[in-house]
């Protein structure tokens, strides 16, 4: 199946080129909190240069969706790729020209990931035009594997390249990822249908139009709900809390996580590539089930609480959230018609950065009065209870989405 996909010209373009970009967004977004840290030493700058990296994104998400959907995708990619290269370049230049200031670090890193609310819609977008249905699960699971294979390599490559050239230069290499980017794009052949003629006047109605949509569409605004509840349970517990519980439990507490997260990885990665063999047909039962395994994954080493236990758990969840993500993007692409297939995927990621900074604030204001162990069996519990409480139909909120889940599973 995956040998036959790669046959494909066009989608062996878009693999090849996405996975790249993705290996040097990975290094760049690296590249900007150490160069901050080293410009200021300060804390509270590496802290406002994190948040650089994702504002844009609840600024500006819905509307890159909405841009995605009006014009032409495959030139728009072209374009905002070019767009990014003299911007990369340019911290280079500055560095050697002794010229490099926070501030100036902070404005870039800004505008690059305001053009990554425009670029990552659009190219989310290109998948189904160039794919057949039938043909969309092992697609997506190809591409979530490169990508996710590639930030795994990322780590490696960073210590390479810090010992060798210095942290500048990530974004010598985020520069010709680009120009890699943009050459297999321009070797993608797709046709594209006439979009309306865009105007800045017409992007509000567009979004607003597509949420309306959205919101008489069961099957998504369930997932909507599903995707912003299950990453708000989940993003504190896993990138601060497991890293506090480790350390608390030894003086291994660095490298006990940095296994644990290769152990992730790696579960993804063959969660990845296997689920398309079993599941053709992705409905939301399968975004359910998936929730339910990441959920009982934090509950387990909630419970436990050692690290060997954290290991298990970690296993858990590598194969919950693969199958959850899968099944959310094949039913965006399903149910979402080719015209508001942008503003689906940019009103997706609002919702996950939406959910991973409000999960970080209050989880993290929680934690000054509750023990991790109890926030990690607080956040499993309530992702399992959503999920049988989906399947029970419980609730006026959930009566929809249960009948929606025994018609799938008839089929």
């Amino acid at each position: 199946m995956y040998r036959i996909l790669w046959k494909n010209r066009n989608v062996r373009f878009y693999l090849l080129g996405g996975s790249i970009s993705r290996l040097g967004d990975s290094l760049a977004a690296m590249a900007f909190l150490f160069l901050a840290h080293d410009l200021t030493g300060s804390a509270a700058h590496t802290t406002a240069m994190a948040v650089a990296e994702t504002a844009p994104y609840l600024l500006f998400g819905l509307i890159g969706g909405a841009v995605a959907d009006a014009l032409p995708k495959k030139k728009l990619l072209i374009i905002l790729d070019l767009l990014r290269i003299p911007l990369v370049a340019s911290i280079l230049l500055l560095h050697y020209a002794d010229a490099l200031s926070f501030g100036v670090l902070l404005i870039i890193s800004f505008l690059l990931q305001s053009i990554g609310c425009f670029f990552n819609p659009a190219h989310r977008a290109v998948l189904p035009m160039i794919t057949k249905e039938e043909e969309r699960s092992a697609a997506n699971s190809l591409y979530d594997t490169m990508t996710r294979g590639v930030t795994i390599g990322t780590p490696l490559l960073s210590i390479v390249i810090i010992e060798t050239m210095g942290v500048v230069h990530f974004f010598s290499l985020d520069a010709l990822t680009y120009v890699w980017s943009v050459l297999c794009l321009a070797q993608i052949i797709m046709v594209e249908k006439r979009s309306t003629k865009f105007s800045i006047r017409s992007i509000a109605p567009s979004v607003g139009s597509f949420l309306k949509w959205a919101g008489r569409m069961p099957t998504i605004r369930s997932l909507f709900f599903f995707t912003f509840y299950t990453v708000f349970m989940n993003t504190w517990v896993w990138q601060v809390g497991l890293l506090l519980a480790l350390m608390e439990a030894g003086p291994d507490g660095e490298l006990w996580y940095s296994g644990i997260q290769g152990v992730f990885g790696a579960v993804v990665i063959i969660t990845n590539l296997l689920a398309p063999l079993f599941i053709q047909k992705w409905g939301l039962h399968h975004y359910v089930i998936g929730a339910a395994v990441w959920g009982t994954g934090i509950l387990y080493y909630g419970a436990f609480y050692k690290p060997e236990q954290f290991v298990i758990g970690t296993i858990l969840i590598g194969i919950g959230i693969p199958v959850a993500s899968l099944s959310r993007v094949c039913l965006l692409q399903k149910y979402v018609p080719e015209s508001k297939m942008g503003r689906a995927f940019s009103t997706n990621a609002v919702l996950l950065y939406a959910a991973n900074t409000i999960s970080l604030a209050f989880f993290g204001l929680l934690s000054t009065f509750l023990s991790i162990q109890t926030l990690m069996i607080i956040s499993g519990c309530c992702i399992i209870f959503l999920c049988v409480a989906s399947w029970l139909g419980k609730g006026v909120p959930f009566t929809k989405l249960r009948r929606r889940l025994m018609i799938n599973t008839s089929k």
